[in-house]
Parts: structure tokens; sequence; C-alpha cells
């Protein structure tokens, strides 16, 4: 018997679903049937989902935003918190400001997303699921990212917190991918070689797909994951080598 994904019938909220990471969850989510709305900051030049504009860091537009969904689609059954991200930032430099944005976006912006989806799904009969992105700089040391390892460490707090007070109606779980293929990555890691000598401190030696990445969250938010909530599916392809084995290797 084949297991399938069947989400026919939701309605799925996924933010910043409009490039990248986002954008391969909202597609994934609406090829299991479900009907997909994506939000950002910004209008995007394509989109093939609903969307609509905000900023997850504002409370106010992120309630507008949810009543907006459940208005024109009539409820909401799952809320995808990926709107998230930080460039580079040596801690002793950081600005105070630098630092609060990061911390805004990646940390209060989902609580804001989860309060809001929460309040809706815990009035329907069939309650909810909320799956937020988290990153293993949640949860190893992020050098140069020092504000955005620590949001996403409590992020992955926080879902476990509102695991347990939202239940049984809302499930809220998370997802925290390694090192994931993106239009970027060449860039980002020196072109093909820097690539390949990355993907080699991986054990699985490569990095995630986008699809791989989707297919753990629209589990996470299907009925095959009903009994799984507080959660957090690390996807990391095994993730590190100890670097005393290394530097014992020579």
């Amino acid at each position: 018997m084949a297991i399938t994904v069947d989400l026919r019938g939701q309605v799925a909220l996924v933010t910043g679903g409009t490039k990248g990471i986002g954008a391969a969850i909202a597609d994934r989510l609406a090829e299991a049937g479900a009907t997909v709305v994506v939000c950002g900051r910004r209008p995007p030049e394509q989109t093939s989902h609903e969307f609509l504009q905000s900023d997850v860091r504002e409370p106010d537009e992120v309630a507008a935003l949810v009543d907006r969904v459940v208005e024109a689609h009539g409820s909401l059954d799952i809320a995808v918190n990926n709107a998230g991200g930080s460039p580079s930032a040596d801690a002793a430099d950081a600005s105070p400001r630098f630092t609060e944005a990061i911390i805004r976006l990646n940390l209060l912006g989902p609580l804001h997303v989860a309060q809001s989806a929460n309040r809706v799904m815990q009035r329907q009969d069939t309650g909810g699921a909320i799956v937020n992105l988290g990153s293993v700089s949640g949860v190893r040391a992020s050098p140069g990212t020092a504000a955005y390892g620590a949001a996403k460490a409590g992020l992955l707090n926080l879902t476990q917190t509102l695991a347990i007070e939202w239940a049984p109606k809302v499930r809220v779980n998370a997802v925290s991918p390694g090192m994931v293929a993106t239009d970027d990555s060449l860039d980002h890691y020196g072109g093909e070689a820097g690539l390949a000598r990355v993907a080699a401190t991986v054990p699985n030696g490569r990095f995630a797909t986008l699809t791989e990445v989707a297919d753990a969250v629209t589990f996470l938010a299907s009925p095959l994951a009903s009994y799984t909530t507080g959660a957090n599916l690390v996807l990391h392809g095994g993730g590190e080598w100890p670097a005393f084995l290394r530097a014992a290797e020579g």
C-alpha cells in the first residue's frame, strides 16, 4: 500500500514563500493538494501561489495577514514559519540595531505568526499544524552569525513550549536544515571547488536539496505526523566530523 500525503481541503500559509526554501515548501504543499498562500515584505517577480504582502516582524501586519487568509479561504490549517536569515557579522562588532533586527526576524516573527495562527486553529474542529524552520545553527555554535544562532536556539525552545501549551488542537514542530543547495551556494562557498570541499565535510557527502527540506516540512504538516508535536527534525546529512578526529588523522 503506497503512503501518500493528502492535504486536499487544507489551507497553508508559508512566510517567505516566494523564493528558495520557502518557495520549495509552498510548491510541495500545493502538490499534496493544499491551497497555499505565501507572504513576504515585497511582491515577487513571479510566484505560482497567492501572494499577500506582510512583514512578520510587525504583529499588527501578521494579525491582518492571517485574517485575510481566513476570510478568503475559510480556514488556516497549516502555518510554516520560513521567513528568516542573517548576513555574517562578527559578534564583537555587531551593532545593537543589527542584533535586534536579526532576533526580531528569526524569533519574534515566528512567534507573531504562531500566535495569530493558533487563535484560528484552536477554533477549528480539526485544529492545525505549525512548522518552524530552525537551523543547525540553533543546536551548535554559530560563529559569524551569533544573533541568528541564538534566535534559532530560542525558536526550538519556543517550538517545544508552544507544543505543550497548545496541545491537543495544534501541533507545533520544527525542521532544522544544515547546508542546503540553493542558487546562492556556488557564490557563497567559492565556486564548484569550494562547494565540493564543504560538501566533503558532511557524512552524506553532499548538501541537502530544496525538495528534501520541503518534504520534511510537508510530512510534519500532514496527518502522517498526527502524533508528532514538539519535535525538531534535523536535516544535516549526518552532521559534522569531530574536529579532533580530523586533527588526529593528520
